[in-house]
Formats: structure tokens, C-alpha cells, sequence
């Protein structure tokens, strides 16, 4: 399931929603809102950015966050925290990727699948002796439901 490549698929906007479960405190929460990969000066480099409301625990508001994709030659895209700081590796071109980021002593491990033209899922599994979590993203395209 070739896409041209990761950041070919993954450019434009996306309906966002973000089931979270944290096992520690058994609070439940989920995140809805917009997600866009915008081009940037750069050659082969889309900005990510998320806007919406977070609803855990006591908390109510908005939320937001931006990441870096940038391309790779072998189609798959860097994942770079906002800063540049190193995230993971991202290659969706199969189809379904699967990389970990190590946090201190915490292990992240993301699950990113291609569920069809217009449609992707981010399931993180958070765990270590700081978190112990669960969450996973439904990435829509609008206008396709």
C-alpha cells in the first residue's frame, strides 16, 4: 500500500479525536479538534499543529500542540518534537508503522495505521514507573464521514 510516501499522504487537515485512559488514577479523557500539516519553508518539512478541547479528569479547555515532520528520501518523515528534539520514526507507505520513543525511564509505543484514503489511527501505549497510559487518535479527513 505504497502512499507516495508518508508526508504526501499525511499533508492537509484532519478531524481529530483522542481517547485517553490513564491507568494509574482511572481517569478517562478525550481531546477533539482540528489537526494540520502545513508545508513550511523548507524543503520536504510539514509543520503539524492540533487544536481543540481536552476533557480530563477536573480539566475542561483548550489544548493544543505542534510537531515537525520532515522527509525522508525512502518516503518515510522524522518525527520532531516542536523544539527539533528527536520523537520517532514515521513510514505509513505499508500501510502501518510501529516505533517507541524512550522518555527518562518511561517507554512510549506508538501504532500509527492507514485505515483508508481519508482515515488514520495513533494508538500510544505509555509505560514506566512515571505513566501508565493509554491513547488513541482517530484522524479524519472533513467532509468524509
Amino acid at each position: 500500500m505504497d502512499v507516495s510516501g508518508t508526508l504526501a499522504y499525511l499533508s492537509g487537515d484532519w478531524r481529530l479525536e483522542r481517547l485517553i485512559s490513564d491507568h494509574r488514577t482511572g481517569q478517562e479523557g478525550v481531546f477533539r479538534g482540528q489537526a494540520r500539516f502545513r508545508p513550511s519553508a523548507e524543503d520536504q518539512v510539514l509543520e503539524y499543529r492540533e487544536d481543540g478541547e481536552l476533557e480530563f479528569g477536573a480539566y475542561r479547555g483548550q489544548a493544543s500542540r505542534s510537531l515537525i515532520y520532515c522527509g525522508r528520501s525512502d518516503g518515510a518523515a522524522d518525527v520532531r518534537f516542536a523544539d527539533g528534539r528527536e520523537f520517532y520514526r514515521l513510514d505509513l507507505r505499508s500501510g502501518s508503522c510501529r516505533a517507541e520513543h524512550p522518555c527518562r525511564a518511561d517507554q512510549y509505543l506508538v501504532t500509527v495505521t492507514r485505515r483508508s484514503p481519508v482515515s488514520f489511527t495513533e494508538t500510544w501505549r505509555v509505560a514506566g514507573p512515571g505513566k501508565d497510559y493509554e491513547m488513541t487518535a482517530t484522524y479524519t479527513r472533513p467532509g468524509t464521514e
